[in-house]
């Protein structure tokens, strides 16, 4: 192989003008005045005649006020009565609703039944006709009740006035239960846990038990995957299944609660103020509404989303720590209080310059720093390639798989064997990704992933927003997976895993340079050398230090995070009992370079 020489510096260190540095300023906001009153099981009733159980807080006091909503199904009592009384106190009414079919409230339940989007006009209307309430009602909330919001927004009731989902996911085939096509444990244990109208336990561990490294480990061998629930013990959940046979977004399952399509945003008439973190398991909701609603809100307001991106896991906001990582004093903020500012002005109606600040706030890591920006991704953004070179042998860390802004000349590949009955392991220890910036030194080891990395960087070189993964490759089998992760290697060898991106082989779209198609499956012939445009499902904020190197490793599997392809090209691996070993190539030549886009952010001056 021909020595690769890399061009880092004339590209990376034209001057720009420096950044606005400012994470989420709380500013001045409701201060606390009231006391709290609490009642627990008030009944809401339906258009159906179901009737849901409220648990609301409110200021202990004469006169009207604005109300906030959430919606669980994860029972309205524990963790939510801190919150509520912290905004009560701040002269909101807070009433947190049990889902429908869960706990209190009557009903079947259905994680994605369709009712839950007019459950939630419902639920609004509802709350701002009580003779408390001044009739303008917001919502908040994380995870799936972020769902909630969005299912409700597009709805439009007339007294919701806005929104602050935390980190909500986006529609199935994208995140959950299916990233871009692959089934993710983490959902599966999610349904486990939830099976029923109460949570279910089998044992310590995240999600009730369901998500242990021991039983992820010997439940996700079990075939078919149609039967896991049933084979984990979690009987009373019917919807189960049809998750697993309804494997494309075209399924009138997931078509009923779908809401990231443009006729649907075009429904929302309210403004967003949506929070993730770098290391969120439901990361790609929040950017994928940021630039939707940006483009489709039904007004002015709606086309003026704001997004805070931090250094967090799933819960987000909760430590300057993350694993192996502290990032310093500036990763927490004042959540709640930049939530209430929000709330102030938009349910309030007090002129407090919220929407003059900066609609989006990264936290870059290595840095640890925030970041105020006009816009998502960062205008600045020079989009660079650094193209795959080997010698043919990329395999593990101890390959020969360099990363270079240079372009091949060569004719190189590189293969190796993807084999579903060892798969190819995931360095995560919890439920979703709290381990952070994982090392993937000891699950790229094997030959069963390639590796390519830079000599290390003579300069910083900060990546920050969405990354895009370029494959040439073949498999032998009739569909298979594809998984490319970006890592900072630190000078220690510490190999910290900061985002990925992940393809079924069968949900590309070659009508589309290879990028992915929730709706519809395509064939893959074996042997057959396939574009694949693989958008990465979590983006990242990072600045690789001096001395540091940059690293993209490839691999077919990454258990038990991701349940495994069986290779056998069934349209529905949900349904499989045996699997094919297979051989994948990935080609890194001049007419096919195999290449990765980062999101290179130039210097800005001092």
């Amino acid at each position: 192989m021909k020595p690769i020489f890399l061009v880092f510096t004339t590209l990376l260190l034209a001057p720009l003008t420096a950044i606005h540095a400012e994470a989420p300023n709380p500013g001045q906001y409701s201060a606390e005045k009231f006391e709290v009153r609490a009642t627990r099981g008030n009944k809401a009733v339906m258009r159906d005649g179901v009737k849901l159980s409220v648990d609301v807080a409110q200021p202990k006091a004469d006169g009207r006020f604005p109300a906030i909503l959430i919606i669980t199904p994860y029972s309205n009592n524990p963790g939510f009565q801190k919150r509520a009384a912290w905004f009560a106190k701040r002269g909101y009414v807070v009433a947190v609703a049990d889902s429908r079919g869960r706990f209190d409230s009557e009903g079947t339940w259905d994680p994605f039944d369709p009712k839950h989007k007019t459950d939630g006009y419902d639920l609004v209307e509802w709350l701002a006709h009580l003779p408390w309430c001044d009739g303008k009602v917001g919502m908040m909330g994380l995870s799936y009740m972020g769902w909630a919001q969005w299912w409700t927004a597009t709805q439009a009731p007339p007294s919701l006035k806005a929104i602050v989902p935390e980190v909500a996911p986006p529609d199935a085939m994208f995140n959950a239960p299916y990233q871009n096509g692959v089934l993710v444990s983490w959902m599966v244990d999610w349904g486990g846990a939830n099976a029923g109208r109460v949570g279910q336990t089998m044992g310590p561990g995240p999600y009730g038990g369901f998500a242990s490294e021991e039983r992820r480990l010997a439940d996700y061998m079990k075939l078919p995957y149609l039967k896991l629930n049933e084979l984990r013990g979690a009987m009373d959940a019917p919807w189960f299944e049809k998750w697993i046979r309804g494997n494309t977004s075209s399924d009138p399952y997931w078509q009923g609660i779908a809401y990231q399509k443009p006729e649907e945003y075009a429904k929302i008439v309210v403004p967003s103020l949506a929070a993730t973190g770098w290391f969120d398991a439901d990361f790609p909701g929040a950017p994928m509404n940021y630039l939707a609603m940006k483009q489709h809100g039904a007004n002015a307001d709606a086309r003026r989303p704001r997004m805070v991106i931090g250094p967090w896991q799933h819960i987000i906001n909760t430590s300057r720590k993350l694993g192996a990582f502290d990032y310093g004093e500036k990763a927490i903020i004042d959540w709640d209080g930049y939530v209430c500012r929000w709330f102030d002005h938009w349910l309030k109606g007090i002129d407090n310059g919220v929407m003059n600040d900066a609609p989006v706030h990264v936290f870059v890591m290595g840095r640890n720093e925030w970041r105020a920006e006009q816009d998502w991704p960062l205008p600045q953004t020079r989009w660079t390639k650094y193209y795959l070179h080997s010698g043919g042998h990329a395999n593990s860390i101890s390959g020969d798989g360099v990363l270079s802004t240079s372009p091949p000349t060569g004719s190189d590949h590189d293969s190796y064997v993807y084999d579903p009955a060892k798969p190819t392991r995931s360095p995560f220890t919890g439920g979703h990704l709290e381990d952070g910036a994982a090392d993937t030194r000891k699950s790229s080891g094997g030959p069963d992933v390639l590796v390519y990395t830079t000599p290390p960087l003579d300069e910083e070189v900060e990546v920050t927003g969405p990354i895009t993964a370029k494959l040439y490759a073949a498999t032998s089998a009739r569909d298979t997976d594809w998984m490319v992760r970006l890592i900072d290697v630190q000078p220690d060898g510490f190999s910290a895993m900061l985002c990925e991106g992940i393809m079924r082989a069968r949900h590309r779209d070659p009508d589309h340079a290879g990028t992915f198609n929730p709706s519809k499956l395509s064939l893959v012939e074996p042997n057959q050398v396939y574009e694949y445009t693989i958008d990465f499902w979590r983006a990242t904020s990072n600045a690789f230090l001096k001395g540091h190197r940059i690293r993209v490793e490839i691999s077919s599997s990454y258990f038990p995070y991701y349940l495994r392809n069986l290779n056998t090209g069934a349209d529905n691996i949900g349904l499989e009992t045996t699997s094919v070993i297979a051989m994948q190539k990935v080609i890194h030549h001049a007419g096919q370079a195999s290449h990765i886009v980062l999101p290179v952010i130039p210097r800005a001056k001092p």
